[in-house]
């Protein structure tokens, strides 16, 4: 077994048990070194991931390459961007416990394994791994109500959407013989599209859907993103969601890419759905917290477009669009854990009034976010949108791209209406000094959004060469 491609994993999964052990053993709270001791495992295993070598481990079981590396440090650096953000949110809140990075890094070598999965067993293995620590994550502040109904909601739903996922995976394993994606490839093109393989298929998305929340499956997505703490809501809409969406990629594109046919109509029905959902529903939201769950539902809608076109040029699209929106959004939750007012947590979008006068950093940083997020041009939100309608037009699939133009059109009404409340509404008041973390992930992401014009041409290359291990 070459298990040297596993390193990642296991440097994750044992830092994970020293961690806990660190945790419990001393009597003072020891929840900022154990934070800090997670933060520098993901950086390791980012360092082995860059030098991994490409191939499969465990009996075909996981697969490394490309597009796993290009998977695998976006969800590293949306694990640690949200772990930041939590530290001095969760001690002011009172929810400081060394659990909390233990259960973000349990997720993300879930989500490792997620995207490394090359069989239907190791990819249940991982998305049960991910999603059950998410599910505490989302109860973590068990004091209040809306958290703990923000956790029993995600774990019945997110429950249901497992049974449809292992249901699916029993039909597919059932109709071609084997759990592996190389043999269910070479079974599909052999019985050319066997019918109970293709309900299977039908399952296996539904699950997946579920989890990166598209249309019809997004129901869980704004109470959940309401009750969570804001923290962990700003964790829910990067790292899982990028999980989710390349694993969606993975899965389609490997052994079911011979059904294309048939999944491309469901997967743009889900595409269409998710964009002029995204975008009307949050018009009349006031909570800001929910305006970003439907604001993700009509992000996840215009990724899966590069999904649905299928081409080498969707694909592009695809990954390029997650990377962008992955700091995107990151920087947009660190305004939001940093809205606090007199030690109290805000989450209302007219809590933002007139921060352009009383913190004009933020209120940039803010607005940069927003524009990105509308498609305003030259930021990196922009050119995110541009591929995947170039790659929609170029593969013929008009009504998708007309559809995005127009979501995007009707959804800059509620990000313009963030920027308005933030210079032209009378100030409600300075907020609270942020944290050094907080001002890292803001910068960091605030200048990618802004100068990724000058600078697109590794992340391009990048998402290629992911493309072209991916569909070979």
């Amino acid at each position: 077994m070459n298990w040297t491609l596993l390193l990642p994993e296991i440097v994750l999964g044992v830092s994970g048990l020293i961690a806990i052990v660190a945790g419990v053993i001393p009597k003072r709270d020891t929840t900022f070194p154990v934070a800090l001791g997670v933060l520098g495992a993901m950086l390791l295993a980012a360092v082995l991931v860059i030098g991994q070598g490409e191939g499969t481990a465990m009996g075909g079981q996981y697969a490394a390459d490309a597009f796993t590396r290009f998977a695998k440090l976006l969800v590293l650096l949306g694990a640690a961007g949200g772990l930041v953000l939590s530290l001095d949110w969760n001690e002011k809140e009172g929810l400081s416990r060394f659990e909390f990075p233990v259960l973000i890094l349990f997720a993300t070598l879930g989500m490792m394994v997620l995207v490394s999965a090359n069989d239907l067993m190791s990819l249940y293995l991982g998305l049960e791994l991910m999603s059950l620590a998410l599910y505490v994550m989302a109860a973590f502040n068990r004091d209040d109500g809306r958290s703990a109904e923000a956790g029993l909601k995600y774990f019945v739903l997110g429950a249901l959407a497992s049974g449809l996922l292992l249901y699916g995976a029993s039909l597919i394993y059932g109709f071609s013989g084997t759990t592996n994606f190389d043999r269910i490839a070479d079974a599909v093109d052999s019985s050319a599209g066997n019918l109970g393989v293709v309900v299977g298929l039908v399952f296996v998305i539904a699950g997946l859907a579920f989890k990166i929340s598209a249309v019809p499956f997004h129901m869980w997505t704004p109470d959940v993103y309401e009750g969570a703490p804001t923290p962990v809501t700003g964790f829910f809409a990067a790292a899982p969601k990028v999980a989710g969406l390349l694993l969606l990629a993975r899965v389609l594109q490997g052994p079911f890419a011979a059904l294309a046919p048939a999944w491309q109509q469901v997967i743009v029905l889900a595409s269409l759905g998710s964009m002029l959902l995204g975008a009307f529903a949050a018009i009349g939201q006031t909570n800001i917290k929910r305006l970003m769950a439907y604001s993700s539902i009509g992000h996840v809608g215009y990724a899966l477009m590069g999904l649905a076109v299928g081409s080498d040029a969707g694909m592009r699209g695809l990954l390029l669009y997650i990377a962008i929106y992955l700091f995107m959004n990151l920087g947009a939750f660190a305004v939001l854990v940093a809205m606090r007012r007199g030690g109290r947590a805000l989450e209302g979008v007219d809590d933002l009034a007139g921060l352009g006068r009383t913190d004009p950093g933020m209120a940039l940083a803010m607005a940069v976010f927003m524009f990105s997020m509308a498609g305003i041009p030259p930021l990196a939100g922009f050119f995110g949108k541009l591929y995947v309608f170039l790659a929609a037009v170029q593969g013929g699939y008009w009504t998708l791209a007309v559809v995005g133009v127009l979501a995007s059109v009707v959804s800059a009404y509620y990000y313009l209406r963030i920027i308005k409340v933030m210079y032209f509404d009378d100030s409600a008041g300075a907020m609270d000094p942020r944290p050094a973390g907080l001002s890292v992930v803001l910068a960091g992401s605030g200048l990618f959004t802004a100068l990724f014009f000058l600078f697109p041409a590794p992340i391009l290359a990048a998402a290629q060469a992911a493309v072209a291990a991916l569909m070979g």
